[in-house]
């Protein structure tokens, strides 16, 4: 995945951030700049303004924060309707993040993006609305934080099953942790459309984005 700086002409966004294209338009990397000397280390995980420039969204209204043992896997969630946005990082171990796209009607519906995101490299990593999300720790202890876009709605609360063949996730291991839940969730293909977040060719516009075949 090749770096995008957000402009050619030297900015203090292309100081303190970058951004970084996954497969899936609209999923990215954010990648903070670490400001490190002998005392430690400095960094911005979150700037309403900074962000907004860079075309994530600046209204962020719920932080959540999970604690994981390596294995543990979490996912796939999302939440239909008022789907909810996430900018997700970790603040101790690492964690194999994951996007799916399950905006029906997308044409890149049923496709996954995964990174690295860990307490070393300081990687976000930013899912839009109407993508799946689901992690797996992969050290011995996993912190990981997140904000959302919406708040969370326990009666919209649904799930895709985290090893969907037709998705094809390769996770660290094949053996997860996972909660009762999670072990219950359907294949993509057994969702009802009604239940799925919704594409339109106006969301790729909003996105910068150009329709693929």
């Amino acid at each position: 995945m090749a770096k995008t700086l957000l402009s050619k002409v030297p900015d203090p966004i292309d100081i303190l951030m970058q951004i970084v294209p996954t497969e899936l338009e609209g999923v990215v990397i954010v990648e903070p700049k670490v400001f490190a000397d002998p005392r430690g280390l400095f960094l911005e995980t979150w700037n309403a303004e900074r962000y907004a420039e860079a075309g994530l969204p600046a209204a962020m209204v719920q932080d959540n924060l999970s604690s994981s043992a390596r294995g543990v896997l979490r996912g796939l969630h999302y939440q239909s309707p008022e789907p909810q946005g996430k900018l997700v990082y970790v603040l101790a171990g690492a964690v194999l993040d994951v996007a799916v796209d399950i905006r029906f009607g997308s044409p890149t519906f049923g496709r996954w993006t995964g990174v690295e995101l860990s307490a070393d490299n300081h990687r976000q990593l930013f899912v839009p609305a109407g993508f799946a999300h689901g992690f797996c720790a992969t050290s011995e202890q996993a912190l990981v934080a997140y904000k959302c876009t919406h708040p969370y709605r326990p009666q919209y609360d649904r799930g895709v099953a985290w090893n969907d063949p037709e998705i094809g996730i390769r996770w660290p291991t094949g053996a997860p942790l996972l909660s009762e839940k999670d072990s219950r969730a359907p294949w993509l293909s057994d969702i009802p459309a009604e239940l799925l977040p919704r594409w339109t060719p106006a969301e790729t516009a909003r996105l910068g984005c150009k329709e693929q075949a």
